[in-house]
C-alpha cells in the first residue's frame, strides 16, 4: 500500500492532476465573477508562462540537451510524430470544421504545435520517458517556432499573411525559449560551481506544479469573459479536439513500433503527439485582430479538453503501450 508523499511539495507533485483541473476551474470561476479583469489577466499570461518554461528548461542541463541531439531513434520519432503525422491528420479534419475563418486558424494554431510543458508531467505519470521528453522540449519549441508560418499557409492559403503577422512569432521566440532558456542554462552553470547557485536552483525547481496552476487559472479566467456570443462556435471544435487525442493516441504508437522504441520512451511518444501547445501559441492568438479574438478563446478549449483528456490517457496509455510480458 503506497503512503502518502511527506511534505508539502511532494504532495503537491503526487496531487498534480486535481491540482490542475481545480485551477482550470477556478479559472473559470474567476472570469465569470469578474470578467472586467479580462484584459489586466491577459498582459500576465506571458510572465507566468515564461517563469514555467524557465523552471522546465531549469530541468534540462545542457548536456543532456546536447546528448538528445544524438538520441536519433527518439528524436526522429517525436519530430515524425509531430510534425509529419499530425499535419496529415489535421488536413484529413480540415475540410469537416467550421467554416468560420477564425475558427479554423484557432485549430491550427493549437494542433499543429507539439506540447511543451505538461506533457512532461502526463507522461511521467503513465510511465513515460519523461527526461528524454524534457531533453527534446527546447528542439521541439524551436521547430514548430519556425514550421508553423508555413504550415498556416499551406492549410489558409496567402490571405493569411494579411492577417498573422510574423512579428508575434519572432516575439513569442525571444519571451518563451530565448529570455526563459539563457538565464536557466546560467543557474545550472551557477549550481555546478557553487553550493548557494544549487540551493537556488533546488528551491526554483518546486514552484513548477504552483506555476502551472497559476497559468492555468491566469489562461483561463483571461478568456471566459470572451466566450459571449462565441459558445456555439467553441461547441463545435471540441468533437475534433477528442477525436484528434483519440487518433493521435494510436499514431503515437504506431510510430514508436516504426522506431523500435522501448516501452517508457514509446509511452513519451504517444504523448508527445496528443499533447498540444495551447499555452504558448496563445499569445500569438492574442495578437491578431480584434476581428479574430474567438481564436484565442478556441485555443483555450482545447487546453480544457486536453487536460481532462490527459486524466484518462494516464491510466489508458499504460494499457495501449504494456510493458513487455516476460517468459520465466
Amino acid at each position: 500500500m503506497s503512503q502518502e508523499p511527506q511534505g508539502p511539495v511532494a504532495r503537491m507533485e503526487h496531487h498534480q492532476v486535481p491540482i490542475y483541473l481545480g485551477a482550470m476551474a477556478l479559472g473559470a470561476l474567476l472570469g465569470l465573477a469578474a470578467p472586467s479583469a479580462g484584459p489586466g489577466l491577459e498582459h500576465a499570461i506571458n510572465p507566468v508562462l515564461g517563469a514555467l518554461l524557465f523552471v522546465t528548461f531549469l530541468q534540462v542541463p545542457a548536456g543532456d540537451l546536447l546528448r538528445s541531439l544524438r538520441d536519433g531513434r527518439f528524436l526522429s520519432a517525436a519530430l515524425v510524430v509531430n510534425f509529419v503525422v499530425v499535419p496529415l491528420v489535421v488536413a484529413a479534419m480540415f475540410t469537416f470544421l467550421p467554416a468560420d475563418q477564425a475558427v479554423r486558424i484557432g485549430v491550427l494554431l493549437v494542433l499543429l504545435c507539439p506540447c511543451v510543458d505538461y506533457v512532461i508531467v502526463f507522461s511521467s505519470l503513465a510511465g513515460g520517458d519523461s527526461r528524454r521528453l524534457l531533453a527534446a522540449t527546447p528542439l521541439l519549441l524551436v521547430t514548430q517556432m519556425l514550421l508553423l508560418p508555413g504550415l498556416l499557409y499551406l492549410f489558409m492559403g496567402p490571405d493569411l499573411g494579411d492577417i498573422v503577422q510574423a512579428g508575434p512569432f519572432l516575439q513569442a521566440f525571444l519571451f518563451l525559449v530565448v529570455i526563459p532558456l539563457v538565464p536557466a542554462w546560467a543557474l545550472q552553470a551557477w549550481a555546478a560551481r557553487a553550493v548557494a547557485g544549487q540551493k537556488v536552483s533546488e528551491a526554483a525547481t518546486t514552484t513548477m506544479v504552483p506555476l502551472m496552476a497559476a497559468t492555468l487559472i491566469t489562461v483561463v479566467a483571461s478568456q471566459v469573459p470572451q466566450l459571449g456570443g462565441s459558445l456555439g462556435d467553441v461547441a463545435a471544435v471540441i468533437p475534433f479536439y477528442a477525436g484528434f487525442l483519440v487518433v493521435m493516441a494510436f499514431a503515437g504508437r504506431l510510430v514508436a513500433r516504426l522506431f523500435r522504441l522501448g516501452t517508457p520512451a514509446a509511452r513519451a511518444i504517444v504523448f508527445t503527439g496528443a499533447t498540444r501547445n495551447s499555452l504558448v501559441v496563445l499569445p500569438l492568438a492574442l495578437a491578431l485582430p480584434d476581428e479574430l479574438a474567438v481564436v484565442a478563446v478556441v485555443v483555450v478549449t482545447q487546453t480544457l479538453v486536453e487536460v481532462i483528456g490527459m486524466v484518462a490517457c494516464v491510466r489508458l496509455v499504460p494499457r495501449l503501450v504494456p510493458e513487455p510480458v516476460t517468459v520465466q
